[in-house]
């Protein structure tokens, strides 16, 4: 006779090993590494030239670092707090925030702005994957060349993903994302190198473009979340630790740490040379993607938008991977559905079919990049693990611990509130100038 627990037990771990999260845990350090290049580097550092062109020299420049300081030590917190209490694992984001702030709470804070992030990022990588193929179209096309509306491309790129969604988890979409990884590699090369070659144009200059005070003001605050956009990979790290195997005595976070530092070396190669070059050589007149000023070599550069697209094909697997596992854990858990290969095919064809048609409705890459970077991704990255940690651990007041935690967290706050305001009214001037599905 089998016991009610036993068999509620035998039935638990059965969809644990369908969930796409818990499924497969046999993953190697270097799979954190180009994990987390993947998910972090991607759209947003082809903004980072015109982020410094909003912000100046000088803010530019401190922001930059910082974000890097402050988001490598937060990423580090994550690491640690993975397996904290013994025995236990928290493999999802939310179950951290549950641990920390309760039950319903912890759902309540953490499931809505994981979601944004995560949706919001697949959004903004169907606009970026549309507009590079779009630009490798337009550089390719010799005249009398036929315009192609830019929704057709973003339908194109959207095509790979009802192909790729249908892998089951993080260890079998590995190839996927250590492609992607050498892409942001090389496309982040390619779009320094060029820039340089390309030299300082005559017409350059440094000073904020607005004519207006407001106009500056909210443009610096719109460049504030495209920063904290280019720093994502806080909302998947857990859910990439939990592909990594544990004992007490060989914890996850030792290999998945050094995933982490060799990811982050990777991100000051992509993103220092990008932003600074960028900006150097163009000046406040650089695009809001740094590979549409640049027209020549035209092999090298076709290459490059080429790169993007292999690129956010991984990344939008990276940050979908966690979307589904919650989509699939709500409908097998809660509300009682077999976990049968159907009803994944249904859910995730769904998905990405609804985030093609938000991205061909509001193609606004710049206003996106700054409205979603600071709306939810400071919170997520630069200042959700604080106060995690500060709730969890309880450091003594004004100890080093503290005070570093809550200097993150104010500048956290920054970002969450100034960078949506210049985000929005981008958006809203990008939308009178575009006519919907041009």
């Amino acid at each position: 006779m089998t016991f009610p627990s036993e068999e509620q037990s035998a039935k638990q771990k059965a969809i644990d090993d369908w969930l796409p999260i818990t499924s497969s845990r046999n993953a190697k350090w270097w799979y954190s590494a180009f994990h987390n290049v993947t998910a972090m580097v991607g759209a947003g550092v082809l903004s980072l030239p015109y982020a410094m062109a909003q912000l100046g020299w000088g803010p530019g420049v401190a922001i930059l670092i910082l974000s890097w300081i402050i988001t490598l030590y937060t990423l580090w917190q994550m690491v640690e707090m993975h397996e904290m209490v013994p025995g236990k694992r928290f493999d999802r984001y939310h179950e951290l925030g549950q641990h920390a702030f309760g039950e319903k709470l912890g759902l309540y804070i953490v499931v809505p702005q994981q979601l944004i992030v995560e949706v919001g990022v697949c959004i903004v990588y169907m606009v970026t994957g549309g507009k590079s193929l779009h630009k490798v179209h337009e550089l390719l096309c010799k005249e009398p060349c036929k315009e192609i509306k830019l929704s057709y491309f973003i339908m194109i790129f959207a095509s790979v993903h009802f192909v790729l969604s249908h892998l089951p988890n993080f260890n079998a979409i590995a190839g996927v994302s250590l492609a992607a990884a050498v892409m942001s590699l090389s496309y982040s090369t390619i779009a320094w190198s060029a820039s340089v070659r390309k030299g300082v144009q005559p017409d350059v200059a440094y000073g904020y473009k607005a004519k207006t005070a407001a106009g500056t003001v909210f443009n610096f605050f719109s460049a504030l979340g495209d920063v904290a956009f280019a720093y994502a990979g806080h909302n998947v790290v857990l859910e990439i630790q939990a592909t990594i195997p544990s004992t007490p005595e060989k914890p996850s976070k030792g290999p998945m740490w050094r995933g982490v530092v060799v990811a982050y070396i990777v991100v000051a190669l992509c993103y220092f040379p990008v932003a600074l070059i960028g900006y150097w050589m163009f000046g406040n007149k650089v695009e809001d993607n740094i590979l549409l000023s640049l027209e020549k070599p035209t092999w090298l550069i076709v290459m490059a938008n080429f790169f993007v697209v292999v690129h956010v094909i991984g990344s939008y697997q990276i940050y979908a991977m966690p979307v589904f596992d919650m989509i699939e854990t709500l409908l097998v858990k809660k509300l009682n559905f077999s976990p049968t290969r159907l009803l994944r095919f249904v859910v995730r064809n769904l998905y990405v079919a609804f985030t093609m048609f938000i991205g061909i409705t509001f193609p606004f890459f710049g206003g996106l990049l700054g409205f979603f970077g600071g709306f939810a991704f400071a919170p997520t990255t630069y200042f959700l693990p604080c106060i995690i940690w500060l709730a969890i651990y309880k450091p003594r007041k004004y100890s080093l611990s503290w005070c570093i935690n809550w200097i993150c967290i104010v500048l956290g706050l920054c970002l969450m509130i100034l960078s949506p305001i210049g985000g929005l009214r981008q958006i809203i001037l990008q939308s009178k100038d575009y006519k919907f599905y041009s």
